[in-house]
């Protein structure tokens, strides 16, 4: 089977860009001219105030480079597509690279410039290819403010800390004082604007970005063996324009390690379509997250209404159970030609509709027979994860198998890992019937979401199998996993590691019913589309945003959803003992289930905990108390020493900085 074209990689360029001997024989009128005129062609915004800014930074920017050499590069408004804004400028030297964010008329360093400033840098640090082992140095201007002076020595490293804050005054003297002081590195300044920055973005990040019509290709990872990723999405892609064009209907199921961008994929089949698409999940806060930030990008735009796109955002993003009711009995045709089916082999059984819903038939087969009654073409895209079964009554892969037996009408795409898995329940068929298309490119097996390592899942894997050999081997170069016995300590460093806008927040199972005793409570409001809103898009101060520390989310609320650094609280319901032992809270005391998917699912919760992380997940265990029954103290050292025998790394062992021997020829 001949693959799928792969999606061009897209190269960023700076609205204008040139060496200091271009910025210095350039006018003002042609450098905003030619930015102006790509404002114009691209972004709603106020010209007449940006044109002012860009008349004040040029001035600002003259005054502070005209003694530096030459051949150094000099860019504005360099597109960072991950967070969906641009630099103000960067200017690019053979030492180091100066990212400048200008508030122009501001009298004051606020919080919120500073950290958007520090993102910037480590933006540029994580997904852009020549900044990676470079030292970044981030400069917020405030054009009116009183600079302080800056704070030394300083560790010549990566993103420098803290960022430097100057006005339009100062900032000639600070750059004399930072050229001056930064260690020579070889930097390529002919290469950097033209270097690879593929980010990485976080799902809701990703949704926002294509809503607005950004190609998958554009915000594709960061790593160059992401290939897959593009190559996945055009094979779906050119599925659904054959069954469009050739009146078809084809269903494509796509699997995926966890975190390995199969939503991603799915969001890009749905805002990238011509016709009526939807993303169907059973995953409620996955919806409300969705769509609430959809909503508040909308709303951000000129003219925009908060209650407006609530409204337009409702038909992108929409829950299972809702759609399935409202079309199941219906004659007509749902208005959507393509959806998306996320985590496909959670979709109900019989049973559990029957007892649930009312309904007379699995959730597989109701699908199919709505989706059905389309006369020209329908599409439906099944993604299919990996281990992240968590609630009863689901009934598999092996029930889409069934349901498709008694419907020949419907063309199968398909993974070649849905149809070899030794797992009867996630296997698609037994007998491989005629006429299905077997495409590798529809498996995702390289995790995205685990941006500085690739060996987070397969670690987590071997872990929760019990084998201690294969998540050694998986950890001999480093896994983002950190144990600590100190619920405060692994505040202090979540909060130390989340630099810029970067988001951390506590996680627990809800089977951890004894963390009350640590004044953590399992009980996230996870069907509140408010509190859940509020704890993934909100930020501190607001006590209810997940990086006040506070609210731990459970496997309910967090599952297909990310944070940058996750506190997972471990509890009483996962323990090593020699082998994990699975136990449920009931009364006063500990029992062990019998069943065997209630210890799948216990296993699988701790997998969807451990999986939700960007960069690193700091685990802690509670000491337990001798004297409670509920809490015995050797049960969770054991653990404690299995996960750091596995080859996560104790927390107070983590260096503060790196030591001075490899830092003193760096040190101001």
């Amino acid at each position: 089977m001949n693959e799928s074209p792969v999606a061009p990689q897209i190269t960023p360029q700076a609205w204008w860009s040139g060496t200091l001997a271009d910025f210095n024989s350039n006018t003002d009128s042609s450098i905003i001219g030619r930015l102006a005129f790509r404002a114009i062609e691209t972004h709603p915004l106020n010209h007449d105030q940006q044109l002012r800014a860009w008349h004040q930074q040029i001035a600002i920017l003259r005054s502070a480079l005209h003694s530096l050499p030459n051949h150094w590069r000099l860019l504005f408004e360099y597109p960072l597509l991950r967070l969906g804004r641009r630099l103000d400028a960067v200017l690019i030297s053979d030492r180091a690279i100066f990212l400048f964010e200008f508030k122009i008329g501001s009298t004051v360093f606020d919080r919120a410039a500073r950290n958007q400033t520090e993102d910037y840098a480590l933006d540029l640090q994580d997904f852009h290819s020549e900044s990676r082992t470079a030292t970044i140095v981030p400069i917020l201007v405030a054009s009116e403010a009183h600079a302080p002076e800056p704070i030394w020595p300083l560790y010549w490293h990566g993103v420098t800390d803290p960022i430097f804050l100057a006005s339009a005054k100062s900032l000639p003297n600070l750059l004399n004082l930072l050229v001056s002081a930064v260690p020579h590195r070889n930097i390529k300044i002919e290469k950097w604007e033209h270097a690879p920055y593929r980010p990485v973005p976080t799902i809701i990040e990703a949704a926002t970005m294509l809503y607005r019509k950004h190609g998958v290709a554009e915000i594709a990872a960061a790593r160059a063996d992401i290939s897959n990723l593009t190559r996945t999405t055009s094979v779906i892609m050119q599925a659904v324009a054959d069954a469009k064009n050739n009146g078809q209907y084809v269903i494509v199921f796509v699997t995926g390690i966890p975190g390995a961008g199969k939503t991603l994929c799915g969001l890009n089949a749905v805002f990238g379509a011509d016709t009526g698409a939807a993303f169907l999940t059973g995953n409620l806060p996955l919806v409300h997250v969705l769509r609430e930030a959809l909503a508040r990008d909308a709303a951000s735009l000129p003219g925009g209404s908060i209650r407006q796109a609530r409204q337009k955002t409702e038909s992108a993003v929409q829950g299972l159970t809702g759609f399935v009711r409202d079309n199941v009995d219906r004659l007509d045709p749902p208005h959507e030609h393509v959806v998306v089916f996320d985590e496909a082999q959670r979709a109900w059984d019989a049973a559990y509709g029957a007892r649930k819903f009312q309904l007379n038939d699995s959730e597989a087969a109701l699908f199919l027979e709505i989706m059905g009654k389309h006369k020209d073409y329908a599409v439906v895209i099944a993604l299919v994860g990996n281990g992240q079964e968590i609630n009863t009554g689901e009934a598999g892969l092996g029930e889409w198998g069934r349901a498709l037996a008694s419907r020949p009408e419907w063309q199968i795409h398909a993974a070649p890992s849905v149809l070899t898995t030794i797992e009867p329940r996630q296997r698609l068929f037994t007998a491989i019937p005629a006429g299905i298309t077997i495409n590798p490119a529809l498996h995702l097996d390289i995790p995205v979401r685990s941006i500085r390592t690739s060996s987070g899942a397969p670690w987590v894997d071997a872990v929760l199998r019990g084998n201690l050999a294969e998540a050694k081997a998986h950890a001999e170069d480093g896994v983002p996993f950190i144990v600590t016995r100190s619920l405060p300590l692994m505040r202090t460093a979540l909060r130390s590691m989340a630099r810029g806008e970067r988001r951390a927040g506590l996680v627990c199972s809800t089977g951890a019913r004894r963390l009350v005793a640590d004044g953590i409570w399992p009980d996230f409001p996870h069907l509140d589309q408010d509190a859940i809103a509020n704890w993934f898009l909100n930020n501190w101060p607001d006590v209810r945003a997940s990086d006040a520390l506070e609210i731990p989310a459970t496997q309910f609320a967090c599952q297909g959803l990310e944070l940058d650094l996750v506190g997972l609280c471990w509890g009483g319901d996962l323990l090593w003992n020699g082998a994990w032992q699975i136990r449920k809270f009931v009364g006063t005391k500990w029992q062990n289930p019998k069943r065997q998917d209630a210890k799948d699912f216990r296993l699988n919760t701790y997998r969807v905990l451990l999986t939700r992380a960007r960069y690193e997940t700091i685990i802690w265990l509670p000491k337990g108390d001798i004297a409670d029954r509920t809490r015995e103290p050797e049960f969770f050292d054991r653990t404690a020493d299995f996960l750091i025998e596995c080859g996560a790394t104790l927390l107070q062992d983590l260096p503060t900085e790196p030591p001075l021997s490899e830092l003193e020829p760096q040190l101001l």
